[in-house]
């Protein structure tokens, strides 16, 4: 009975063996190998000497490493100021552009008002242009009204985005028109029901457009870098831009300073990839 009992076991064991299950876990860890090898290429090779960065052929692992890298591109550069435009710039469009860009995909979803469709076709039309065709108006317009070289002239062309619009109306579309009735029978305004009962049911999309926006601009090199004159207006991508035309054989400093413009974004994404995942779901959802 102990032989049958243990032969059944042993039966059942191997039935319950998924080959499908197990085959779709190690094609994700290739997927997952082949997209993280970069990156911990550049982290491992942010400690190595220039001699083995250029090494051939080409090894992950050295035989020494060494913290100079670093040293040296916070010794080189004005590092701390570029950090400091990165922050006020990336924040501040994050700010309003996540504000603005609720506010009129609000608009677009739930009020009604003539010539409404005309107008956000136009405003995903705009998505179809690229920033090489009108980075030259939008320079002499800068530069015409002062803003060159400032705070301003960064954030505002950056205040609301046709993507953050186009996301936030896609959620807005998915709420229950019996919200605003109640709302309204409550004697709400229209600037009140979006404030007080729209805006907190749409925190998971808010965060997502946080996020996005936030990516886009902390790693925006051509804009900053034309809309910025001076070295103590460079952000982070615009600044290393430079520090690699100037220093070209130097790569170790290079990569060290691409981890540390790379590591806020990336503690972000862990904390918030959650609301992220969430609020890129439900902007797709249909009620």
């Amino acid at each position: 009975m102990l032989s049958e009992s243990y032969t059944a076991v042993s039966t059942n064991r191997r039935k319950k063996f998924d080959g499908k299950k197990w085959l779709r876990v190690v094609g994700m860890l290739l997927v997952l190998l082949i997209i993280a090898f970069p990156f911990l290429w550049l982290i491992i090779s942010s400690f190595k000497y220039e001699k083995d960065i250029i090494s051939f052929p080409p090894r992950i692992f050295a035989d020494e490493y060494t913290f100079e890298n670093y040293i040296k591109v916070w010794t080189t550069i004005p590092l701390l100021d570029y950090i400091k435009n990165t922050v006020i710039f990336a924040g501040g469009t994050v700010i309003t552009s996540v504000f603005f860009d609720s506010l009129a995909g609000y608009a677009f979803a739930r009020m009604r008002f003539k010539g409404k469709s005309v107008l956000f076709y136009f405003v995903l039309l705009t998505m179809m242009i690229p920033f090489q065709v009108f980075m030259i108006p939008l320079f002499i317009q800068a530069n015409f009204l002062g803003m060159l070289d400032t705070y301003a002239g960064l954030i505002i062309p950056r205040m609301t985005t046709a993507f953050g619009i186009f996301m936030m109306r896609s959620f807005f579309v998915t709420l229950p028109d019996s919200l605003e009735e109640a709302a309204r029978i409550d004697g709400l305004g229209e600037f009140k029901i979006f404030l007080k009962i729209m805006l907190p049911l749409s925190k998971p999309t808010l965060l997502s457009l946080a996020i996005f926006t936030l990516m886009n601009s902390w790693n925006d090199l051509l804009y900053p870098l034309i809309l910025t004159t001076s070295s103590k207006m460079r952000t982070l991508p615009a600044g290393l831009a430079l520090f690699t035309g100037q220093n070209i054989s130097f790569y170790g400093p290079v990569m060290a300073g691409t981890v540390i413009s790379m590591l806020p974004l990336l503690i972000i994404y862990i904390f918030a990839q959650k609301y992220f995942v969430q609020g890129t779901a439900m902007s797709g959802m249909k009620e």
